[in-house]
């Protein structure tokens, strides 16, 4: 062959070489093309389709745990008025009452509660005939006192609430209304009474507390006839031995409360011996059936002085706590230890969880009534933290505790320990 057509043939070669590998670039489809920096790098398509980049993982934020609800429910004892404390309320420049400053001391530690109840024990039949013991009618103007100090809840059903009879019960319930104060105890009207079976549905910083009250009797003074509805008494025969319970009575109420689907049950019982330092047979055992009937708390009053508190557990195995007595919050008696009380702090945890509600904490911080016998500075009765008292005077200031007063303020805490125990008092933990 010659040099010609040598050199044809192997341009031809070339080109049918050339054809074969463009045509090799896909089977059936144009090859991608490449751009010289994918070429450089290396970073040429490997598949026909495009690769997706992948996200980093995401670590996921666990979801915390609900905190518990956890609130104080404060509980004062009984809210008396003797003469000697509505003339100390008397102002005579206006004409009017004034009982805010025989409480100061105390609205600090009630108004920081979620909820604060006490025991009214004294009626609002109106003025101006005022009335202590045996029949009691008192200005208006407590009610507004008791809301200043941080009061929610009063009950109203004792054995001084038919002093004023009837219309006395129904004008008390008005006063509360128009005070902003709500109660518990006694009733208007039947419809008023079958409004919730007469529970009071409470909030104590977010955790429910359904509340019921009742009293072992009135005094021998009769409930008008018709009007059965105006008071709930424990005793069907609580105008004669006022031994026989009720029990038809407090087994339908209880079952209404627990009807109401709140996290607590609260009764308040207006029961025992004057002047005894300990619960009574009676008092005990009459626990220990609200305890099973569904109650958590058991709250006492009436016998005018301290007296202890406890859990307690049934034979049924049902617990509760059980305050018998918290004495006199104000009053002016003077029989001994009738001067003394507490505000009582229950510190209530619920389970977020289970919905389960427990008393957590126990506390109490000790009271005295101040009685100076007259008018110091325009002022004759007061009650004091016993510990600020004890501070005021040790700090050299005995405007208000003099020497005496200050013993008498260290025999307070004493009888504070002693029925109570020391470990309850808020203050000595710290």
């Amino acid at each position: 062959m010659k040099p010609v057509k040598k050199w044809i043939v192997l341009c031809m070669a070339l080109c049918l070489l050339a054809g074969c590998l463009t045509a090799c670039g896909g089977q059936g489809e144009q090859a991608e093309q490449v751009s010289p920096d994918a070429e450089q790098s290396g970073e040429a398509e490997q598949s026909e389709e495009p690769q997706q980049s992948e996200e980093p993982e995401q670590s996921e934020t666990p979801t915390p745990e609900p905190e518990p609800v956890v609130a104080t429910l404060t509980v004062a004892g009984d809210v008396m008025c003797h003469m000697p404390q509505v003339n100390d309320a008397y102002v005579e420049q206006s004409g009017e009452y004034d009982f805010t400053p025989m409480i100061r001391y105390a609205k600090p530690w009630v108004e920081q509660a979620d909820l604060a109840i006490a025991n009214l024990e004294t009626t609002f039949a109106g003025g101006p005939d005022y009335s202590g013991y045996p029949a009691f009618n008192t200005p208006d103007s407590l009610a507004a006192a008791l809301l200043d100090a941080g009061f929610d809840l009063v009950s109203t059903t004792n054995n001084h609430s038919l002093d004023k009879g009837y219309s006395g019960l129904e004008r008390t319930l008005d006063v509360l209304d128009e005070a902003g104060l709500a109660h518990v105890g006694t009733y208007r009207s039947q419809e008023e009474r079958d409004e919730n079976s007469g529970i009071v549905a409470a909030d104590c910083g977010g955790i429910s507390i359904a509340v019921l009250a009742y009293s072992y009797g009135t005094n021998g003074i009769p409930v008008p006839s018709g009007k059965e509805y105006c008071i709930n008494l424990f005793n069907t025969d609580y105008d004669t031995t006022m031994y026989t319970l009720d029990a038809e009575l407090l087994e339908s109420d209880m079952a209404a409360a627990q009807a109401l689907g709140c996290d607590m049950i609260a009764v308040i019982m207006h029961w025992g011996v004057e002047y005894q330092l300990q619960p009574n047979a009676y008092q005990q055992s009459l626990a220990e059936t609200l305890i099973d009937l569904g109650a958590d708390l058991v709250l006492g009053g009436h016998p005018h002085v301290l007296e202890p508190y406890e859990f307690v557990t049934t034979e049924a195995g049902n617990t509760g706590f059980v305050c018998y007595s918290l004495g006199n919050f104000i009053s002016s008696q003077v029989y001994e230890y009738t001067d003394t009380t507490v505000l009582l702090n229950l510190t209530l945890e619920k389970d977020p969880a289970t919905g389960e509600t427990a008393v957590t904490d126990v506390s109490y911080v000790p009271f005295y009534m101040l009685n100076k016998g007259e008018k110091i500075n325009g002022e004759r009765m007061v009650l004091l933290d016993v510990y600020a008292a004890m501070a005021e005077y040790e700090s050299g200031d005995t405007s208000t505790v003099t020497g005496a007063v200050y013993a008498e303020l260290q025999t307070a805490l004493e009888n504070c320990h002693a029925i109570l125990g020391e470990e309850g008092d808020l203050q000595a933990r710290s």
